[in-house]
């Protein structure tokens, strides 16, 4: 196994969902998915990048800068920004993020995760933590995923415990939130060890989505 593989972007294909990377041309079709002001300001309050939290986008320029920022950290190597495609529409849904991949540990992070409001509840989610974990686990060889979210996202929360990920701790004060305020980030993980039990569950919950 070759570390430039833990950077490389290649595109991971379900039957709901294709992930491809993220690209500046997604700019209108990002915009589109976070739908209404309201619908976006409930996905957006939560997105805290570690270099400082990104608003919510009103316009495509909006949309570009959150794009041209996850680009910027994919070019540090700290984050590897895929656009989640619906595959029976071709249409933009949202996004998800490998980030702080370390191939001597073998562990990184999925992150950077939204959906817009219409894909939720859909399969889509659930196919894209699938499409990520084997990716991870199978190809990779990571023997840890770790996942974040903030205190206050309970609705993150309860999606990451049912994929059957282990609640590890609380970073306290550990980001901001986009109003300027601190988050405490809620940390789980999932290993190699916990990987088959996980795979089962979610091949099952795919199994039951219309």
């Amino acid at each position: 196994m070759t570390d430039g593989l833990w950077y490389a972007m290649p595109t991971l294909t379900g039957s709901r969902i294709r992930l491809e990377p993220l690209r500046y041309e997604h700019a209108a079709d990002y915009l589109a998915a976070a739908g209404t002001v309201e619908e976006a300001d409930e996905i957006f309050r939560w997105q805290s990048p570690a270099g400082g939290a990104l608003a919510q986008p009103v316009t495509e320029e909006d949309a570009r800068r959150h794009i041209v920022a996850a680009l910027a950290a994919r070019a540090r190597g700290l984050r590897l920004p895929y656009a989640q495609i619906d595959v029976a529409t071709g249409r933009f849904a949202g996004t998800t993020s490998f980030a702080d991949p370390d191939p001597v540990l073998r562990t990184l992070t999925i992150g950077y995760t939204w959906l817009g409001r219409q894909w939720w509840g859909t399969g889509a989610n659930a196919e894209a933590k699938l499409l990520m974990l084997t990716f991870a686990f199978e190809t990779l060889g990571a023997v840890r995923v770790v996942m974040v979210t903030d205190v206050l996202n309970v609705r993150a929360q309860a999606a990451i415990v049912r994929l059957g990920a282990t609640q590890e701790g609380t970073l306290r004060k550990h980001r901001r939130r986009a109003d300027g305020s601190w988050r405490d980030t809620v940390i789980y993980a999932i290993t190699d060890d916990d990987w088959p039990r996980i795979k089962d569950g979610l091949h099952k919950r795919m199994q039951s989505c219309p």
